[in-house]
């Protein structure tokens, strides 16, 4: 039986489910794929370093397979996000030419990371549909640039992040399906934490993902974003946005007792130092228009003992 918080999540689960029930004829290797994948590999590994030395640090935490695995997935995901920066070609036809071979069980030799994600799916089974969500939440921000409130802001987080969770989840391994909640609202919160970080960038890009209904309730507007200046009001918000942010990691949490024994760790990283972003923003003094909030990698190393404590401590509360 899943267990849900807020009503928003259940149509998010819903989603989940669907995408578990969709099945495709799965990549299989033969000898002459096997250079290729390792280089293909190797490409999602260098593309996970040179673009999230968070997260690369959090899947190092792995047992190499289920490493590579996640890079090959995250991999997967900043290509496609990628698509929607491009600024010398039209967006829309790029990332239509990359949904093919991203979502074909046999892509072509030439496109190595497609190759990488295929043979990754097949090996942890991870439900084909996750990936077309994926695509179609980040191809959303062609058509919609304005959240009218929370609710309708969490099903564009879905798309673009709990997808990403869930999919991890596969790769992972979980002893039960009560731990789909847990990973839905864990890539709803890593999310939050985007949106929160790149308010001004989004700005500039024409998109503000702030549901509108809470920036009123705090007496602002768009003039107000445009004006990037840091008043009471704003600081108000964000403390709001923020202590909302931190419960939806604390209330994810519990699902890393779901996980198998050799990627806890892993995931308990990748949420608690994303999550040290938040204590950046505070230090910057809500400043998000002209300041990018970034967590150092001292800051990082320092943190890992103890959230390693904290994974085994989540397993046992599970367990009992």
């Amino acid at each position: 039986m899943a267990e849900f918080i807020y009503e928003w999540e259940k149509p998010l689960y819903r989603l989940a489910l669907q995408a578990i029930e969709e099945k495709r004829q799965a990549f299989k290797a033969s000898d002459d794929h096997l250079d290729l994948l390792n280089q293909a590999y190797q490409l999602a590994e260098d593309i996970t370093k040179d673009n999230s030395k968070t997260f690369y640090v959090a899947s190092g935490l792995l047992p190499k397979r289920k490493q590579q695995a996640v890079r090959a997935l995250y991999a997967f995901c900043r290509i496609t996000d990628d698509y929607m920066d491009r600024e010398q070609k039209d967006p829309r036809a790029l990332l239509k030419l990359w949904h093919h071979p991203a979502l074909s069980s046999h892509p072509k030799r030439n496109e190595l990371i497609a190759l990488a994600w295929a043979e990754t799916r097949a090996l942890f089974d991870i439900p084909w549909h996750y990936s077309q969500q994926l695509i179609e939440g980040v191809a959303q921000d062609f058509s919609k640039t304005r959240y009218r409130d929370f609710d309708e802001l969490t099903q564009y987080c879905y798309g673009v992040a709990s997808t990403v969770g869930l999919m991890s989840m596969h790769i992972i391994g979980f002893s039960d399906n009560k731990a789909y909640p847990y990973a839905i609202r864990l890539g709803v919160a890593l999310q939050l934490t985007n949106i929160l970080r790149d308010v001004g960038e989004d700005w500039r890009a024409g998109r503000v993902y702030l549901p509108k209904s809470e920036l009123e309730s705090f007496h602002l507007s768009e003039d107000d974003l445009a004006e990037g200046k840091v008043t009471d009001n704003w600081r108000s918000f964000m403390r709001f946005q923020i202590e909302r942010n931190r419960r939806l990691y604390k209330e994810a949490k519990p699902g890393i007792g779901y996980l198998n024994r050799d990627g806890r760790f892993a995931i308990a990283a990748a949420a608690d130092l994303y999550q040290e972003i938040l204590g950046e923003i505070e230090k910057n003094d809500y400043d998000v228009f002209t300041q990018r909030a970034t967590v150092s990698g001292f800051k990082k190393l320092r943190k890992i003992p103890g959230i390693w404590y904290q994974s085994t401590r989540a397993h046992k509360k599970v367990s009992k």
